[in-house]
């Protein structure tokens, strides 16, 4: 069960990077301001799924 949280924690983190590479492209080009409001908090969403993975991932692991 610790597998499978530990898989899913990690694209879940992939997903960060992208996400937090795109508001970085975004801010660079002068881009909207709402989407990089949006685009920041999709990135803390998805931050706090991988928490929430790694603590479940931490949590299998050790029973």
């Amino acid at each position: 069960m610790a597998t499978v949280f530990n898989i899913l924690a990690i694209l879940v983190m992939a997903a960060v990077v992208i996400v937090l590479i795109r508001g970085l492209v975004n801010m660079m080009r002068g881009g909207s301001g709402v989407t990089s409001n949006k685009l920041m908090q999709a990135r803390v969403m998805l931050q706090a799924v991988a928490l929430a993975l790694i603590l479940l991932a931490v949590y299998f692991t050790r029973k």
